[in-house]
């Protein structure tokens, strides 16, 4: 069993965020479901030259300066995988239950918004650990929307923290920045919320370096639900091959579009919209390159690690087609996705059982000891 760090309080840093958007609602039979390929088209040349130079140079050719790239979006996926995202410090706090399985522990950790040159966030969450000696293999957890005003640390996945450990998977909940003890992003209302995949990124980097908590290096994967599905999505997009493999419960949409259109308010008017939304950003209509920017579908073909998708046939938070259609682009740009349809809705109740034991087989395959 780890030996418990007194719990300090961690630095408060104002750091330029990068947030994910939006969001489902946090915390089937076993049938497994998938599409074909979705067929979305791709540009590519049509044409060659039809003629080589005729004429040798007579002199060397002056060297044309290179132009520099342009530089991406700050606020973009983009700029979240040129990011060097970073994390570690894992300091276990008090102990919040003990069970002949596991023990479980209040813990922070640091996170960095844009790499090495920002000062950390400390961000609050939830660690079991199960009984034993270890190295154990180890699941991140990236819980799904709950308002931050009433969040409390660790809510959201709490059955499936447990479940984990019960089968011998060090779990770790992350809060996210400005959630329960977590430090607060002041600029969290301006920026899309890419910087929850930051966080989730940051708790990797924690359990490798921890002193207290005996982790297989490769053996990490990211498990969300909801909007931690799309969490999940942009961490593997930003950083391929960081984790063994990634998980997607109840995902929201692969394309930042089709979750602004689900979960604002239908009946607001245009101005509250622009106002108590971004306030910088145009609406999807007006500017869609952003909108698209800020959405992991466009870099599927950066992921290499493989996925499952899991979905209720009866979800009325985010729509089945969604999951049908991440599934249909994944496979489409060469990710190893698989999709497992249940009878159940978006909180999966009488199928969560069978859809944990389905998840614990794929981690236990993908990650073999």
């Amino acid at each position: 069993m780890p030996a418990l760090r007194p719990r300090a309080a961690g630095p408060v840093a104002t750091v330029v965020a990068v947030l994910v958007l939006l969001a489902g609602c946090s915390s089937g039979s076993d049938e497994p479901g998938s599409a074909d390929p979705q067929d979305t088209p791709s540009a590519s040349p049509t044409s060659q030259p039809t003629s080589d130079p005729t004429e040798e140079p007579t002199e060397e050719p002056t060297e044309e300066p290179t132009e520099e790239p342009e530089p991406a979006h700050p606020i973009s996926m983009a700029a979240l995988a040129q990011a060097d995202l970073t994390g570690g410090d894992l300091r276990l706090g008090a102990v919040r239950e003990r069970t002949p399985a596991y023990t479980s522990y209040d813990v922070t950790f640091a996170s960095t918004t844009m790499g090495r040159g920002t000062e950390p966030l400390r961000i609050s969450g939830v660690l079991n650990v199960p009984t034993g000696r270890g190295p154990f293999p180890a699941v991140v957890l990236a819980h799904g929307y709950i308002n931050p005003a009433y969040y409390v640390r660790g809510q959201g996945m709490t059955r499936e923290r447990g479940f984990l450990a019960q089968r011998g998977y060090v779990a770790l909940h992350v809060d996210y920045r400005n959630h329960a003890e977590s430090t607060d992003d002041p600029r969290v209302e301006q920026a899309v919320r890419l910087g929850y995949a930051a966080d989730a990124i940051a708790g990797l980097h924690a359990l490798r370096t921890s002193d207290d908590v005996r982790v297989d290096p490769d053996r990490i994967a990211l498990f969300g639900r909801s909007m931690g599905g799309g969490v999940m999505m942009k961490a593997l997009a930003a950083e391929p091959g960081l984790f063994a493999a990634g998980v997607g419960w109840a995902s929201v949409s692969s394309l930042e579009a089709e979750n602004f259109a689900q979960f604002q308010r239908p009946d607001a008017p245009l101005a509250e919209l622009k106002a108590g939304f971004r306030g910088r950003h145009g609406l999807p209509a007006e500017d869609p390159e952003f909108w698209r920017g800020v959405s992991p579908r466009p870099l599927f073909g950066d992921i290499t690690d493989p996925v499952l998708m899991v979905h209720g046939r009866i979800d009325d938070t985010c729509p089945p087609p969604w999951a049908r259609a991440t599934q249909r682009a994944m496979t489409k740009a060469g990710v190893d996705a698989t999709l497992e349809w249940y009878d159940d809705g978006h909180a999966f109740g009488p199928a969560f059982v069978a859809a944990m034991d389905r998840t614990v087989r794929f981690l236990d395959a993908r990650m073999p000891a």
